[in-house]
């Protein structure tokens, strides 16, 4: 009985492990309102599209690079537990990548967003679409409740906000959520045209 439900569990693992990596394969497609911040509990997203653009739920819509801490992911569209699972979650009613205002995603604090808690500011995000890589520098961090939605309210100037568990250790559901803020400082277009802002090149902690 025992080894039949190590078996089953080893399965399962294994399954989810390679869901994952797919995941995380997936190319950005070319095409293309939060009562609570997303957690370890997540509440439940209904099955079908998101109401940005009618985007499916689950569907790969850009890249996320952390490259002072060594993070990696696909962004996926909505930020449930079964999509968080996966990758990281754009949060719904939130700016799209690319869009002016508030874009928000969400990621497990033992997974996919665990190396989140040693962002700093000045660290540099990059937020890459089927056309584009937005630049984006960190200018805070907080802690905040589960109730605290103000972070994911518009802003006029492009921000990318993340949101993530918190204390990390925390065994169980954690009370609080982390947050990272960043404003965008430029972008560089796939095609080879340079558009951004600045000249010089962009591929980590500055003046670390």
């Amino acid at each position: 009985m025992l080894l039949c439900v190590g078996a089953a569990t080893a399965a399962w693992c294994a399954a989810a492990w390679l869901e994952t990596q797919y995941t995380q394969r997936l190319a950005v497609p070319s095409s293309l309102a939060a009562r609570r911040l997303p957690g370890d509990a997540g509440a439940r997203s209904p099955r079908g599209t998101s109401g940005r653009m009618g985007i499916e739920l689950g569907t790969v819509i850009a890249r996320l690079d952390a490259p002072a801490v060594q993070l990696s992911t696909a962004v996926l569209e909505g930020s449930d537990d079964a999509i968080l699972n996966r990758g990281a979650g754009h949060i719904e009613d939130t700016a799209l990548p690319g869009e002016r205002g508030n874009i928000a995603i969400a990621g497990h604090r033992d997974t996919i967003f665990r190396p989140v808690r040693r962002m700093r500011a000045g660290d540099v995000l990059n937020l890459s679409t089927s056309d584009r890589v937005y630049h984006y520098r960190i200018s805070n961090t907080l802690v905040v409740g589960p109730d605290d939605v103000y972070v994911l309210n518009p802003t006029r100037q492009p921000t990318l906000t993340l949101v993530t568990c918190y204390p990390f250790d925390f065994i169980g559901h954690a009370p609080k959520r982390f947050i990272v803020q960043a404003q965008l400082i430029g972008q560089d277009r796939l095609d080879g045209q340079d558009g951004r802002d600045r000249q010089d090149r962009l591929d980590g902690r500055a003046g670390r």
